[in-house]
């Protein structure tokens, strides 16, 4: 099992649990937290024991806060050589944190399922734009802090206009530090797919990722490419691509399995949301 400095890891069950942990920081994302999110990630790819993974924050205040500001912004961990952000004089060559810590950036194409258990702001967005859905914790809060501090917010709202309508995340972007979209309210606008009580929230979570897991992973992976692809081209291209993700997700072993679930006459206990 792999160790990080900052990031919790575990497998149980075709699961993957990474747990950014820097609580005493809101769990907001160091240079050292960059590189490892890209190792998982990267590493995530060649697991074949991993079906999914759920992405969540340590501790029951934030998800994650973004980039951590106490980092001299520019600057470079001595110890590693590791650049925090930016890339020296002028700003044309610049180091983004979403190059290291989205999964589908780092070409991961098995199913993401965000834990929001708090905060989750700036930086956080670069994550949860490109995970497959969110489940919240009554008290979660999403909120864009980068105008209020002098900053112009680009990427960030960039990815969560892929999940959130146009007004809402442009109020979000806006008002800054002065307002915060409860759970409640994402909810409303379908930007987060259920809402839990807090101490529920990992319950919720593993019950949607074991889901996941017990299914082909083969077919998961191709519906998973499908609906991506989908929301980025036409729906005439993307209609036009669905025979090549029907034929790159199905083969002989994965119409068995699904065949052997369906023969078996075994009902399968399912609930409404």
């Amino acid at each position: 099992m792999p160790q990080y400095e900052t990031l919790l890891y575990e497998e149980e069950d075709g699961a993957a649990w990474v747990t950014m942990n820097r609580p005493e920081v809101h769990n907001a994302f160091n240079a050292r937290m960059q590189h490892e999110l890209r190792a998982v990630w990267r590493g995530l790819r060649g697991n074949d024991d991993v079906r999914v993974v759920v992405l969540t924050g340590a501790g029951d205040r934030a998800f994650s806060t973004g980039i951590d500001r106490t980092e001299t912004m520019g600057d470079q961990s001595p110890a590693r050589g590791e650049r925090v952000v930016g890339s020296g004089s002028t700003p044309f060559m610049f180091d983004d944190p979403g190059e290291n810590i989205g999964p589908k950036t780092c070409d991961l194409w098995k199913p993401v399922i965000a834990a929001v258990n708090g905060m989750a702001c700036g930086g956080a967005f670069y994550m949860l734009g490109e995970v497959e859905f969110i489940i919240a914790a009554e008290h979660a809060t999403f909120f864009d802090p980068h105008v209020t501090y002098g900053m112009t917010a680009a990427f960030e709202p960039a990815h969560m206009l892929q999940k959130m309508p146009f007004h809402e995340i442009m109020r979000l972007s806006l008002l800054g530090n002065h307002e915060r979209m409860s759970a409640r309210r994402a909810h409303e606008i379908g930007l987060v797919s259920e809402v839990v009580p807090g101490p529920d929230l990992r319950q919720a979570a593993s019950w949607a990722a074991g889901v996941i897991a017990s299914e082909p992973p083969l077919a998961v992976q191709g519906t998973l490419r499908a609906i991506w692809a989908a929301q980025e081209l036409s729906r005439a291209q993307a209609l036009a691509l669905g025979y090549a993700f029907v034929g790159l997700g199905t083969n002989q072993d994965s119409i068995a399995e699904g065949q052997a679930t369906f023969a078996s006459g075994r009902r399968i206990q399912w609930r409404v949301r």
